[in-house]
């Protein structure tokens, strides 16, 4: 069984492209967006820290030294040497959580997208439908002949994917999403890898799908751009 700052390591693997340096630099799915300046990912046996390969050597030396004993309790300092170099833009917190075993958990309704039937996306999930290769596997929940609730691997490592879920308005309280995650985290674990989601600290609805699947909180993630 894997520990929480190994489940951090992967997570922050997932999210990110890294360089030689192990330094941060897009973000790992298209359209490759920039990485934020600092991943901070903190659990209750240490921390998994992440500077951007666009930050000067100094100031990631000044950096260091004031996350060097507590990341969580030193973030307004972390805050203010980043902020002497350029104003933060944006500021990101939320959960990390790791799927328990879903391999034998009934999902009677998700229907598995494929290379054969992967057009019933075209019209709705245009963007999945683009990086379809690298969003796989992919299962849908079909009603009214339209799938009303999705969920794929938003990003991946050969090691492990991030759920990307989506349920429409209109179709929320059915239990879709749920049917559908387990579906993925089940294909995901199949597959030899390690099942994670995460979710901001405002995003309820998002939370109480996560408690609603018994999903296993490993770690608080932020990250400043």
């Amino acid at each position: 069984m894997l520990s929480d700052l190994e489940l951090m390591e992967h997570h922050v693997n997932v999210l990110f492209k890294h360089d030689t340096e192990n330094r941060i630099t897009v973000v790992n799915e298209p359209p490759y967006d920039n990485a934020p300046r600092i991943f901070v990912g903190i659990t209750n046996i240490g921390s998994v820290i992440r500077f951007s390969n666009a930050l000067d050597e100094s100031l990631v030396e000044k950096l260091e030294q004031v996350i060097a004993t507590d990341p969580g309790a030193n973030l307004g300092e972390v805050i203010n040497v980043l902020s002497i170099y350029r104003p933060l833009s944006n500021f990101w917190i939320g959960h990390a959580y790791v799927f328990p075993n879903k391999r034998d958990t009934a999902h009677a309704q998700a229907i598995q997208v494929t290379h054969e039937n992967k057009e019933l996306l075209k019209p709705y999930y245009p963007y999945t439908f683009e990086d379809f290769e690298y969003k796989q596997p992919c299962f849908v929940i079909v009603e009214d002949n339209f799938p009303v609730s999705i969920c794929c691997s938003a990003r991946k490592t050969t090691k492990a994917d991030e759920a990307s879920l989506f349920t429409h308005e209109d179709y929320r309280g059915r239990g879709y999403g749920i049917d559908v995650t387990n579906a993925w985290a089940a294909a995901v674990q199949k597959q030899g890898r390690i099942a994670l989601y995460s979710t901001s600290w405002d995003n309820f609805a998002s939370q109480s799908v996560a408690k609603k699947l018994k999903l296993l909180q490993y770690g608080t993630v932020i990250h400043m751009s």
